[in-house]
């Protein structure tokens, strides 16, 4: 597997060293070459005559001088949470195995759109968002795009899948309380959740709307970065490192095993050298986030789907099934309680954070484990592929998982928050920017 970054697909499209047509018809044969592979599923829904359209349009425009940006004629996958028009969204649930063809492009697809993506396939989830595993769809389960036998992660577990097997340098997911940076560490790749509201949520199925985050899937930092600047209405800028001061996280959950352990240490030896301030700092709301996350998400997660629920449960997967049974019963006052107590959490501890500990971010790692059988127990999973992520979406705050440094095929993710408050010599995004500039640093550690 060669990987396909998005730096050297820009470039080739704008040196004419490939046009986009090429490019798109050499990723479409590359989908095709996943039939009858443990990853054909990874796959959800394609228009391959639409892509080509869209190609033969950017091919039009680059030749002309209107070259938009990195992401003019490259193409990109969609998980199938999110509208694309002209393609149904099925949410890899068979209760919407009926779904008619979207009418509109979701929002965030728009605007990608008009920074030049072109959208050559949806992409596998595990059923409606709601479990970080991938094995909980329709089709079946997602495997690990280096390993069959092993879980890919999710609930963008089929944009991670084509990231990482180097088939589209981007890929749209979704992050609710772990789905883009789960997946993005376990395959191996970047998984980048941006802060609260930061990309448009409208034309995304729902999970849970107070933490639902739209969020990118790219090969590594750099990319995610490019990627990231190329949004219209982003304006990214550059962080230096060696104006940052980062919080390792310590206490609790945050106390890690030996290799997981060595692999932030050496995060942190590579930002130090780079003259960032590394200083251990305790989260002591961790656990209040642990218990207020499942209690909103699952009350919203059921006021969705009730109607359907109710009238078939049978449609569902049992663990999607087991999951929303589960709050039928949920009085409305535990679900009010928990939503302003998450309220106040966004406001006390980012504001401890930035202005009392004076950080710009926060590093841990992604999961507490690399991997996992795909014959394993989706209810047994859920504990170490979701808690080290969930209070940065209770947070709101930007995170993405970037590889640690020769974590192999079986790799370990680090965790990176971003916290930088203001927007002076930040562009419209500061902690977005924060969290980038440390995951290339600590990328670059890793390279000759």
């Amino acid at each position: 597997m060669d990987t396909m970054n998005l730096r050297d697909t820009a470039s080739a499209l704008t040196s004419g060293k490939t046009t986009a047509t090429e490019h798109v018809r050499s990723v479409l044969a590359e989908l095709d070459a996943l039939t009858g592979t443990p990853w054909e599923n990874a796959v959800a829904a394609r228009n391959d005559e639409a892509a080509l359209e869209d190609a033969a349009l950017a091919d039009e425009q680059i030749a002309a001088g209107n070259w938009i940006g990195p992401l003019h004629g490259v193409a990109i996958a969609v998980k199938d949470n999110i509208d694309v028009a002209g393609w149904p969204t099925r949410c890899g649930s068979a209760v919407l195995d009926d779904a008619r063809p979207a009418r509109r492009d979701a929002r965030i697809v728009d605007r990608l759109r008009e920074a030049g993506a072109i959208v050559v396939a949806k992409t596998h989830l595990h059923e409606f968002a709601y479990g970080p595993t991938g094995l909980v769809n329709a089709s079946g389960p997602a495997a690990h795009p280096h390993n069959p036998n092993l879980i890919s992660g999710g609930s963008s577990s089929g944009s991670a899948v084509l990231v990482a097997r180097g088939i589209v340098p981007v890929a749209l997911g979704t992050d609710t309380g772990c789905s883009v940076r789960t997946p993005a560490a376990l395959c191996g790749i970047v998984g980048f959740k941006p802060g609260f509201g930061a990309l448009p949520e409208h034309g995304v199925f729902p999970l849970s709307t107070t933490f639902d985050h739209v969020g990118l899937l790219a090969a590594d930092a750099l990319d995610a970065s490019l990627a990231w600047g190329a949004v219209p209405g982003i304006a990214h800028l550059r962080t230096p490192v060696s104006e940052l001061r980062v919080g390792r996280l310590r206490g609790g959950i945050w106390e890690l095993s030996p290799e997981f352990d060595e692999a932030v240490d050496t995060a942190c030896r590579t930002l130090t050298d780079l003259g960032a301030r590394v200083v251990d700092v305790e989260l002591p709301e961790t656990d209040a986030m642990l218990d207020l996350y499942p209690v909103v998400t699952g009350s919203e997660a059921y006021e969705t789907h009730r109607a359907w629920f109710e009238a078939d449960p049978g449609r569902y997967q049992p663990p999607t099934a087991a999951l929303l049974a589960a709050q039928r019963d949920r009085p409305a006052y535990e679900y009010i309680r928990a939503t302003r107590a998450v309220t106040r959490l966004r406001r006390d501890v980012v504001h401890r954070l930035r202005a009392v500990h004076e950080l710009d971010a926060l590093l841990t790692v992604t999961t507490g484990i690399r991997s996992a059988p795909l014959t394993s127990d989706p209810v047994e999973l859920r504990g170490p592929l979701l808690q080290k992520c969930i209070p940065f979406s209770v947070l709101g705050v930007p995170a993405l998982s970037v590889p640690a440094p020769d974590g192999g095929t079986t790799p370990i993710g680090l965790q990176i928050a971003g916290l930088t408050g203001g927007t002076h010599g930040h562009g419209s995004h500061p902690g977005e920017s924060a969290a980038l500039a440390v995951a290339m640093a600590v990328e670059s550690s890793g390279r000759p």
